[in-house]
């Protein structure tokens, strides 16, 4: 901020308990302290557009209704697809995660210089941490386990093909071209 800007000071008036809480989660080492953890809490607010909260446990990022849920489900929906329709799913996914971020976001995720931006938004939707090095790509933590359900989602995202390199994480997916 410039010097002509004065800081704006606001008081927060917390319940006993939403105050125990923090208290235990700075005490705990979880957050380093309650201005950080608010910093944090707005980052992931700009971040999710949770401002387009419709009733929780629900929200709309853009043109995407997003749930959340848990790991668990997504693994036995999985069991019961067949493994040669398990690309195919991934890459119908990927497609809508595609039109999803180019519509609200204006980021064209095939290009490459954008990825760093696509992979920031995937984290931050829960879907793990990606990395690129060199001509791999690895998810660390990833919320779908299955190897190729998420190759086929990369490769429609970012319209790359893929060659699993591991199938439990972390994941490592070769690129083996580009579009």
């Amino acid at each position: 901020m410039s010097e002509e800007q004065p800081v704006k000071r606001t008081t927060i008036i917390l319940d006993k308990e939403e105050r125990e809480y923090i208290d235990a989660l700075i005490k705990e080492g979880r957050e380093p302290g309650i201005k950080p953890l608010i910093s944090k809490m707005l980052d992931v607010y700009r971040s999710m557009m949770i401002y387009d909260w419709k009733f929780p446990g629900e929200y709309y990022c853009g043109i995407s209704r997003v749930a959340f849920v848990n790991v668990e489900f997504i693994n036995i929906l999985l069991q019961y697809v067949p493994e040669e329709k398990w690309r195919g799913i991934g890459q119908e996914t990927g497609e809508a995660a595609r039109v999803s971020l180019e519509a609200t976001l204006n980021i064209q995720t095939s290009k490459n210089e954008n990825w760093s931006d696509v992979f920031k938004r995937l984290r931050v939707q829960g879907f793990g941490d990606f990395y690129l090095r060199d001509k791999y790509i690895i998810i660390k933590t990833p919320f779908v386990s299955n190897s190729e359900v998420l190759a086929g989602f990369l490769e429609s995202l970012l319209g790359i093909q893929l060659k699993v390199k591991t199938s439990s994480p972390p994941l490592i997916f070769e690129i083996i071209q580009e579009h």
